[in-house]
């Protein structure tokens, strides 16, 4: 016997449920990609990018997922044998810096850990031991979605400036953009880049990338460009050449609509949103802490971020055993623990098209799946949650 009926929910990190009008927005014919509508819908998205990461520099669109604008960034930027230095805080940074690897460059990492935060007095001291300069670029994550911090990409912008390092800063956004504050060029940072699955709303396989003059300029050095990637040959006189070849009509399309709803809502809106439902959840997983099997993996609470919660499973508990029952019941899919904490956790994703029925309902499914499966924890978790709700959002 099972409560379940009709399609699965997505409570996962990616790809995220979209909604119905950018569904929709896929079901109309190609277009001729050498017409006029076509270069107006590319001008449009690459303009509404620049909002997006809040940058006056160029926006690129890729038929990639994040990985694929990842090499992006690097082969755009780097030389082999160029040091990229590396900020741990999860799964995702580390990541990219072995795509770099993989690609040439050497790495050295600043090593965190899966529980907090990257201290950016660390990246500071870092840099100003570098006095040759021999490191050409750091990278972070915004969010990294695997333990669920949220890194202080503006204070690390700080540190950076503070030192004195010629260093290109380069930032992952594919868990935030959209979702909370993101200041390209008032944080000084010289790329960023993300992907269409998450905040954006849109089906995988597109894959952005912005870059500031600075960037720009690095580029003209670099010598891992390759053709597909490379923004000296996106920048041709053909409109194809904007995409390496064929345009991803229908994904365009998709992120139209969405970008189109998102700005309907107002960034500052949408950011409040996340925060609201993610401390909904926090409120959720602190009182089923209580039963000291339920925890949070980020011990600092101002570090736990708003698009996603990775959620401890300790007393000898198996999260996938939770998590089996959350889908098969009733339908509900939660994120899996990944690298360091595999077996160890669960997922809870509140990023993109997510409101206060979903994430009530997915709290609603976890509590009654830890009442099914005798897992100790504290009660009135989605209580604690609709509370919260409750206060902050007035009649």
């Amino acid at each position: 016997m099972t409560v379940r009926a009709g399609r699965e929910f997505l409570a996962i990190p990616g790809p995220t449920t979209m909604p119905d009008e950018v569904l929709q927005a896929m079901h109309r014919p190609a277009l001729d990609i050498y017409s006029k509508q076509m270069v107006e819908l590319t001008d449009g998205l690459m303009a509404d990018l620049g909002r997006l990461f809040a940058t006056k520099g160029k926006t690129y669109i890729y038929i990639a997922n994040g990985h694929g604008a990842w090499e992006a960034v690097l082969s755009n930027v780097l030389s082999r044998g160029d040091k990229l230095l590396v900020l741990e805080s999860g799964r995702f940074a580390i990541g990219w810096g072995q795509a770099a690897r993989a690609m040439g460059a050497e790495i050295e990492v600043i090593r965190g850990d899966w529980r907090r935060a990257v201290r950016p007095a660390e990246v500071e001291a870092r840099l100003r031991a570098d006095r040759e300069h021999t490191i050409k670029a750091i990278v972070v994550a915004q969010i990294d979605t695997a333990s669920g911090v949220v890194n202080d990409v503006e204070a690390i912008g700080r540190a950076i400036k503070a030192s004195g390092h010629p260093a290109l800063y380069m930032v992952d956004t594919v868990a935030s953009l959209g979702c909370m504050p993101f200041e390209m060029d008032a944080w000084g940072i010289d790329v960023a880049m993300s992907g269409s699955q998450k905040g954006l709303m849109t089906p995988p396989g597109l894959g952005f990338v912005a870059a500031n003059a600075r960037a720009l300029e690095a580029h003209k050095r670099a010598n891992m460009r390759t053709p597909y990637w490379d923004w000296s040959e996106r920048e041709g006189a053909e409109h194809y050449r904007k995409y390496g070849g064929t345009a991803p009509v229908h994904l365009l399309f998709a992120l139209r609509q969405a970008i189109d709803m998102l700005f309907a809502e107002g960034l500052p809106h949408a950011f409040r949103r996340h925060q609201l439902l993610g401390e909904a959840v926090r409120r959720a997983v602190a009182k089923w802490s209580e039963g000291q099997v339920i925890g949070f993996n980020i011990a600092d609470a101002a570090e736990r971020s708003n698009t996603v919660t990775t959620v401890l499973v300790g007393g000898g508990y198996d999260p996938a055993v939770l998590q089996s029952y959350c889908k098969e019941q009733c339908g509900v899919v939660l994120g899996t623990g990944i690298g360091d904490l595999s077996g160890k956790a669960f997922r809870i994703a509140h990023m993109g098209h997510v409101n206060a029925p979903m994430v009530l309902g997915t709290l609603g499914v976890i509590e009654m799946a830890l009442v099914a499966l005798k897992i100790p924890h504290g009660r009135s978790g989605l209580d604690a949650a609709i509370q919260w709700l409750g206060e902050s959002v007035s009649a």
